[in-house]
Order: structure tokens, then sequence, then C-alpha cells
């Protein structure tokens, strides 16, 4: 069975991730450790022991995610198990650099701290969010379109089907969130988050990440990486410099990036890091395919036994 690790983004996070992972891996150890002597300071200690508030803000939450999905990555590696194709949903797609070879852990987690401070430093103070659940993504974008007039408010992420979310000025983005549910939305849920992000209003954060990005050195991913931005893969060292940049400010494909995995002959995705929010989301995009997750040892003994009996 051909296997994808996919990696999650912000909003996975939680108080206590990666904790059993220190505590039983000695390569998780070593994960955590590079992590606190590269970024400065005991993020390994608000992993484990928050406080929630602080692990939440963007530019804490991006690294720590990376951490303990790195560490998951290399505990899998450790045991042999590698992938035939990876993808990361916006965040996640640093992780999935790092596993295809492409990207340092060192230099991927001085990229994501700078990535989420630019993040929250540029999002307007009058601007979020929200979830559209059971509404088509051409419905989604006429309820856009139609608040456009108000402000900027935009498709942020097509996420799985019946799952789409939207980001812009406050005052559009309620207007588009009404208009959803005339247009026949089963649910408008407005996120807590922090900013607008993956919409035209992060450009200034794209455009400050990109100056970093020209500094550091990318290789060839030693298998097939998705882009959120075109839900294809990424080839070259400059194209994927590129679509960092780009991806930024633009929709994350996620639902495309599932099925472009599938048409490549994955039969397995294995999300790598905390939560198991694209395992649900998955389920939704591809109906006979079979996903697990590792963010822990029991889900790592779990699915070394799965695997066993299919590889």
């Amino acid at each position: 069975m051909k296997i994808a690790f996919v990696f999650p983004g912000q909003g996975s996070q939680y108080v206590g991730m990666g904790k059993d992972l220190y505590e039983n891996s000695a390569i998780a150890r070593r994960i955590f450790e590079e992590a606190n002597d590269v970024l400065g300071y005991d993020l390994k200690k608000m992993c484990f022991e928050g406080p929630e508030d602080e692990l939440k803000i963007t530019y804490n939450t991006q690294p720590a995610i990376l951490v303990v999905s790195t560490a998951c990555w290399s505990m899998l590696k450790e045991r042999g198990i590698s992938p035939a194709a990876v993808a990361g949903h916006s965040l996640g797609e640093y992780s999935a650099l790092v596993a295809a070879g492409a990207l340092s852990f060192a230099k991927a987690l001085e990229l994501v701290r700078k990535r989420g401070r630019f993040m929250w430093e540029c999002a307007p103070s009058s601007a979020g969010m929200a979830a559209i659940l059971g509404l088509t993504g051409d419905l989604v974008q006429k309820a856009c379109d139609e608040s456009s007039p108000v402000g900027v408010v935009e498709i942020a992420n097509f996420n799985c089907p019946g799952q789409i979310v939207i980001a812009g000025e406050e005052s559009a983005l309620q207007k588009a969130m009404e208009l959803c549910k005339d247009h026949g939305a089963k649910r408008v849920l407005p996120l807590q988050v922090s900013g607008p992000f993956h919409s035209s209003l992060m450009s200034e954060a794209a455009n400050k990440l990109a100056v970093e990005l020209r500094q550091v050195e990318i290789s060839q991913p030693a298998c097939p990486l998705i882009s959120n931005v075109t839900a294809d893969a990424a080839e070259s060292p400059e194209e994927i410099r590129k679509l960092l940049e780009k991806q930024v400010d633009s929709s994350v494909r996620w639902e495309e990036s599932i099925i472009k995995l599938s048409s490549m002959g994955i039969e397995g995705y294995v999300e790598v890091g905390p939560g198991k929010v694209l395992t649900g989301l998955g389920k939704k995009i591809i109906k006979d395919g079979k996903f697990f997750n590792v963010e822990d040892i029991e889900s790592l003994e779990k699915i070394l036994d799965n695997l066993r009996e299919v590889l």
C-alpha cells in the first residue's frame, strides 16, 4: 500500500502535546532539545505545560506544531516507515518539507517562528475567519463576491466537501456569513483566530516572508510534495520558494490536494502530528481511503501494527 504523510496546521495544538513522545523516545527528546536551542526559549515547556493562552499565539503555535510533527515523523522514520508523497495543511507544509528532505529542521523552525510573527503583526484589528458548513464552493464564492462592496472577504480554505473557511474584514465577513445562510448553509461558525489568514489581507506578511525565504537553502524534495496553492507537486527549490510565499495570502486547496494524492495511487494517509483534524477531513474526501494518525506512543504502536498487515 502506498502511503502519504500529511501534516496538520494551526488549530491542532493542545497543552500536553508531545510529552509522551519526549518521555519515551530518545529521538523525540533530541528534536525538542534542538528546538529549544534554535529558538532560544523553552518551547518544550510551553508544549507540555502551557499556558494555553501562550501556546495559541500564532508565533508560538507554529513552531510548536512543527516540533511535535517532526518528532512524530522522526519516530516513524526510525521504524522504517517512509511516505510515497507528503502534504501539509498551511503551516503543516513546512513539516512536509522537512520530511521530504527539502528543508532542514532548524531552518524550518526559524522560518515558521518568523512566519507566525509576520502573520500576527500584519493582521488587521477588525478582521477574522468563519467556517461555512454544507455549502458548495460556488455558492460560498458568490456570497464573497456579493459582499465585496463592503470590504475584503475571500475563501481561505477548501477543506473538504461541505466545509469551506472564509476570511476577511469584519463588515464584509459578517455580510458574507449572512449571505451563506441565505444560500442554504447548514451552519456558519465564526472562528477564534487572530487574523484573516490565507487572504489578500495577509499580503504584507507574504512580502516579509519572501525576504526570509530568499536567504534559506531549499533542496529538491526526495518524494512528491503537494502544494497548498496549486494542489499539485512542487518540484524545484525555486518553485517551492515562490509557493511558500504565495501560500500566506492564497487559499489552502486541501480537498484538491488529497484528491491529487489519491490520483497518484496513494491508498493510506498518515496524519503526522497533534490531533486528528486532517484524518476527519480526509475521510470526507476519499471514502475508501485508509486513514491513520500518529501523535503519541499509543497511536504510533497502533499504526505500526496496522501497517505491518498491509505493507
